[in-house]
């Protein structure tokens, strides 16, 4: 009985320690073809874009069958380029804004965590990301930082208002070539053994499912786990933690 003690405390040590790899396929929601999201493993988290033809049928769908659902924000961006139905701008006023977020929770269910869709400007703005975070605390979800610019305020917003977040480290398919995707897979697990996780972020092209579906057993060979995204939170914080004590959400 001490053995099986031994053996199952030591399993849930190298469970506890193995290199994860959270994988977030976003912009779902406009194409037929993004039904081919379906075929992916459910640990491959899916991020949904509010008010889409698509969108709220594939995350029933998803969420059945077991996929993490993300909701995938479109922000105001830099380049003027437009945002479609849900978008959150800097000209709205803290109702508008507030608004804005409650509708678009609303149009996709079983919602976990939240993620940017473009926002290389929003995400500069401190007033806007704390709109943000603290309609996330109200819809208890947590962030991920697509980071579209290096001078998003969102980690700084989200420590403020006590939400946990992540923030992306590849993105693997903006190449969709064949050896550009490699590339880019085995940047992930070389990121992943060296800190121990990797958030990459892909999108529902069929070269992107095609080569998820033909690699993925390759993290196995490596000995890194598969996980849904908010899988990573507890593992983030903890990495975060000052040693003085304080216990906010990174």
């Amino acid at each position: 009985m001490r053995l099986l003690l031994l053996l199952a405390f030591s399993c849930f040590i190298n469970q506890a320690t193995a290199a994860q790899v959270s994988i977030i396929i976003d912009d779902i929601g406009y194409r037929l073809t993004d039904e081919a999201v379906l075929s992916l493993p459910s640990s491959v988290t899916l991020s949904v874009l509010p008010h889409t033809p698509l969108g709220k049928k594939i995350a029933i769908a998803a969420n059945r069958k077991g996929h993490e659902i993300m909701l995938h924000l479109p922000m105001q961006a830099l380049n003027g380029k437009t945002l479609g139905p849900g978008g959150l701008t800097n000209q709205m006023d803290e109702e508008q804004f507030k608004n804005t977020i409650n509708n678009a929770f609303d149009s996709i269910p079983n919602v976990r965590g939240v993620n940017n869709h473009m926002g290389s400007l929003l995400t500069q703005l401190e007033q806007p990301m704390t709109w943000l975070m603290q309609s996330l605390k109200q819809h208890d979800n947590y962030f991920v930082d697509s980071v579209t610019t290096r001078f998003s305020k969102a980690a700084q917003t989200a420590q403020q208002q006590g939400i946990p977040i992540l923030r992306r480290e590849i993105f693997l398919d903006n190449d969709v070539s064949e050896q550009a995707l490699e590339k880019q897979f085995k940047r992930a697990i070389n990121f992943a053994k060296t800190q121990g996780y990797v958030v990459m972020i892909g999108h529902p092209y069929p070269e992107t499912i095609e080569f998820l579906n033909k690699n993925l057993s390759r993290l196995n060979m490596d000995g890194i786990s598969l996980v849904k995204t908010s899988a990573l939170l507890p593992y983030r914080i903890a990495q975060e933690q000052p040693k003085s004590g304080n216990n906010k959400l990174m």
